[in-house]
């Protein structure tokens, strides 16, 4: 073979790329167009398994074959009523960036080949203005809420070791010996964060809630710390925006605890801290500042695409310390480390230009509005379930999260199958709530509205009248 000659079919695309590219903006654009439309879960099954082709078929017939064998597949995700998850869509602008983050391909790791870096640092400081941190908090873009918890809990097991005269990157967790994590309602991927950093998911604790709530009782979170301090000093995880309520932890207060006891403060605030947007509920996340590693995920609220979130810090060094890489190909560590020695990756997508498009587009103000239309949407959903008979609420709707059951014998199989009933109209996912059974519906989405709230109490009632 001749190691000169580029392959005949990849060579016609990139001779007509700008052609091909344009087929791919029309076909996104179709699909984008019927995403209020489509059916938010499908019901064609998963085709079976093709071969690896051998002779490559080019971009156009590629396009084809995965336009008709799986996107027929696939959930409207992006659209307006995928309530199964705090999952956002990608705004006009961030959609663009995501184009353009690929276009150029960047691995903004290393300041031997720095602009990306300083990209990313722009659109950090304009995070933590939005968010309202001060500027001992510097922040990191990772690829979602469990590797920024993951990180910010790494920075807390260096802490410790600090705390202990020892160095857990440099000597392992082992090192440590005992360690408890204080928590009342932790996400779980604070327990699969654990479980990577050599601590254990044992090393979790959960701490009692208050009646009826998922905040963590402060007195109780006290009592926990009286009882371990003396061993060592402890991890304390709160929250801003539990999974199936989105309730909050009262921050102030478990920040004024530091007075008292020696503990590392990270808050899990992936889609709560966006309540810092809206008037009527910033004080919501009063106290967040007072947190030693803050976990924010962007492609929930901030409505960016798949994957991204940021990590904060005000113990950059700390952070540093742990993922610091020894190669001199790489770059510096320093007073202003790269992002190489910033999280568990060396390749490091630079997924900041999504998020810098989102925010020079929008601003403030355009991100407020939708927080607050989610919102509003869910209140509206939660009044409107409040009064059919056959449905009660779990919780009251706090933030975006509506959390009900069936009135009557509720159990996870008939929420399935009431779920599936209406997954055409509406995604829900199944929890489960002080042992109750339950769906949930999250808001995130830029394109919802109050005209698809109706649409998924409709159908509600429609299954519900038609049992």
């Amino acid at each position: 073979m001749n190691r000169d000659t580029v392959d005949l079919q990849l060579k016609a695309d990139r001779d007509a790329l700008p052609t091909l590219l344009e087929a791919v903006w029309h076909h996104a654009s179709s699909l984008l167009a019927s995403l209020d439309e489509r059916d938010v879960i499908p019901a064609s099954s998963v085709p079976p398994p093709n071969p690896l082709p051998a002779r490559g078929t080019g971009l156009v017939a590629t396009l084809n074959e995965f336009a008709a064998r799986w996107e027929p597949t696939l959930s409207a995700s992006a659209g307006p009523r995928y309530l199964g998850f705090v999952t956002g869509g990608a705004t006009p602008a961030a959609l663009a960036g995501d184009w353009m983050t690929s276009a150029w391909d960047l691995n903004a790791f290393s300041s031997l080949d720095g602009p990306g870096q300083h990209l990313e640092r722009e659109t950090t400081v304009w995070l933590r203005s939005l968010f309202r941190l001060s500027e001992r908090h510097h922040g990191t873009f990772v690829s979602g809420a469990t590797m920024s918890n993951t990180v910010g809990l790494a920075i807390a097991r260096e802490w410790l070791g600090e705390r202990r005269g020892i160095s857990p990157a440099e000597e392992g967790s082992g090192a440590l010996g005992t360690v408890r994590v204080l928590s009342g309602a932790a996400h779980s991927s604070v327990s699969k964060g654990l479980s990577m950093l050599g601590l254990g998911r044992k090393a979790l604790v959960p701490v009692a809630p208050l009646p009826g709530r998922e905040a963590v009782d402060v007195a109780a979170l006290e009592r926990a710390l009286q009882a371990y301090e003396a061993d060592s000093p402890c991890v304390v995880v709160a929250n801003a925006g539990t999974v199936n309520t989105a309730d909050f932890d009262d921050l102030r207060a478990i920040g004024a605890l530091r007075e008292r006891y020696d503990f590392w403060l990270h808050v899990d605030a992936a889609f709560g801290a966006f309540a810092r947007f809206c008037p009527d509920y910033s004080h919501l996340v009063d106290g967040l500042d007072q947190a030693d590693s803050i976990c924010i995920d962007l492609h929930k609220w901030l409505n960016v695409p798949y994957d991204s979130a940021v990590q904060f810090t005000h113990r950059r060094d700390l952070q540093a310390a742990v993922f610091q890489n020894s190669a001199a190909y790489i770059g510096r560590v320093g007073d202003t480390p790269d992002t190489a020695h910033l999280t568990p990756e060396n390749s490091h997508r630079l997924r900041a230009i999504a998020t810098w498009f989102t925010l020079h587009a929008y601003g403030r103000d355009g991100h407020r509005e939708v927080v607050e239309r989610c919102i509003a949407c869910a209140r509206s959903m939660g009044e409107a379930i409040d009064g059919m008979p056959e449905l009660r609420l779990l919780a009251p709707v706090r933030l975006n999260v509506v959390c009900f059951t069936l009135a009557e014998d509720p159990t996870a199989a008939r929420l399935a199958a009431l779920a599936e009933r209406l997954a055409d109209e509406v995604f829900l996912t199944p929890t489960v709530l002080d042992g109750v059974p339950a769906l949930r519906a999250a808001f995130s989405n830029w394109r919802t509205t109050e005209d698809d709230t109706r649409r998924i109490v409709a159908a509600l009632q429609g299954v519900l009248g038609g049992a």
